[in-house]
């Protein structure tokens, strides 16, 4: 019998396209892949391990997967991804549900993987945390038709405290910009419209295999592939944006007027700490630059509170710069330790109770600033990805270039007929906090 295969994704988008190659590599192997996992056989949980939370999800996941050895007909659990990287013997040893482990520069080797674990072995593949993702690999979409991520480059350089990302995986490496070009292509002839480019830290793409900072010629590439409509770029490093990026963003216009650029925090004590790169000074710069530039730019930032260190003082003047520097997106998260990190061995660490009132508090913050942010589109003609439609209330559904899938706000569309997957122009007739409404202009 034919092996049906799930595989369960956590954590980020870059974790999404590692379990779109393995299934890819699954499929081409032979074996069956299913959307439940009732109906599996095999299942992978591919696991996300750069905060507690993320963690905690990835256990609570690995154990209700495991139950299904008694309710289910699942013979084989693999565990994948960041959370193995980082902890591949103590998950063997507390957890013997797990039937087998790869890490995050092996996942190619998936299929030996499964193989071993359905013999009855307990194959562990965790080398370096090193993935050459300019190979030739196979890989299922799973994201819808007309949107899909595409990985540049893998693993971080920047040595920021409080992060474990260049321990799960690895040193920053660029991908050559034939190998992105070759993969947006095949994507485009599938129907993709919008390409999302990702990686920990986009603006040193080029560095490494170039010599040169790169990523303004390969937005300019990406957005001359035939198909493409869109295309957005993902975690922009504040140190390396330059004036050549500012104007490619500016003049190009398949490249959406989105920037996604973590700050973490404004104040320079706390962003020294951090070991993050300029100061305040440097940030209300570039952002005044790039606002200048593109006029009608969105601007995406994730803040860290409650970082070993943080006053009241310092928090409070954390929100006074949010209020003043108006993001149209932002995310905030509390710090969380994570071990092997050099923030862990920092001084005056903030209590859990004090981080999560800092969440809620800075959210609602920008609840107020989203609020006034969303009224400036009205009466505006925009560009909408249209997603889907609703037929209870006889509306389409989607997105402009200023929100990225999943992460940000939609567009309710009135008054047209319209293809899914297609670019409406839509007059915006009312702005909430984070979705707009408006009619379909023919």
């Amino acid at each position: 019998m034919t092996e049906r295969v799930k595989v369960v994704t956590l954590g980020c988008e870059k974790n999404l396209v590692d379990s779109e190659i393995m299934s890819g590599l699954i499929h081409e192997r032979g074996y069956r892949l299913v959307e439940e996992a009732d109906d599996a056989t095999v299942i992978i949980v591919n696991t996300c391990g750069f905060i507690d939370a993320a963690k905690e999800e990835s256990v609570n996941t690995i154990l209700d997967m495991a139950d299904l050895k008694e309710t289910g007909r699942l013979k084989a659990l693999i565990v994948s991804g960041c959370l193995t990287q980082r902890y591949k013997q103590q998950l063997m040893e507390e957890m013997p549900e797990i039937d087998g482990i790869v890490g995050t520069g092996d996942f190619h080797h998936i299929n030996d993987i499964v193989d071993e674990a359905l013999r009855g072995k307990k194959p562990i593949k965790v080398g370096n945390p090193v993935f050459d993702y300019s190979q030739e690999l196979p890989r299922m979409v799973t994201t819808p038709r007309y949107a899909a991520y595409v990985k540049i480059a893998e693993g971080c350089d920047n040595a920021c405290t409080f992060c474990s990302i260049p321990i799960m995986r690895g040193n920053f490496r660029s991908r050559t910009i034939e190998s992105i070009l070759a993969e947006v292509e095949l994507l485009a002839s599938q129907g993709v419209k919008e390409v999302s480019l990702i990686a920990q830290d986009s603006t040193n793409y080029g560095t490494d295999l170039y010599d040169r900072f790169m990523l303004p010629e390969l937005l300019n590439r990406v957005s001359e592939v035939n198909g493409i409509v869109w295309v957005r770029l993902h975690y922009a490093y504040p140190g390396f944006f330059s004036d050549e990026l500012i104007e490619t963003i500016a003049n190009n216009p398949k490249i959406c007027k989105y920037i996604d650029m973590p700050l973490q925090h404004s104040e320079d004590t706390i962003l020294k700490r951090m070991r993050r790169p300029g100061r305040q000074r440097d940030t209300r710069e570039l952002i005044a630059k790039i606002r200048a530039a593109i006029p009608d730019v969105a601007l995406r930032t994730s803040l860290i509170v409650g970082f070993p260190g943080e006053t009241e003082e310092d928090f409070g003047k954390l929100c006074e710069f949010v209020k003043e520097m108006k993001f149209d997106r932002l995310g905030v998260f509390a710090y969380s330790s994570e071990e092997d990190t050099p923030a862990v061995r920092l001084p005056h660490h903030v209590p859990d109770e004090v981080r999560e009132w800092r969440v809620n508090t800075l959210m609602e913050v920008q609840r107020l600033v989203s609020r006034d942010n969303s009224s400036k589109y009205i009466g505006k003609e925009i560009d909408v990805l249209v997603e889907r439609y609703d037929g209870r209330s006889d509306v389409y559904i989607g997105r402009s270039m200023y929100d990225a899938p999943e992460i940000d706000g939609e567009v309710f569309i009135s008054n047209c007929h319209a293809e899914i997957g297609s670019i409406q122009k839509v007059r915006v007739k009312h702005a909430y906090e984070f979705d707009l409404s408006g009619e379909g202009i023919a």
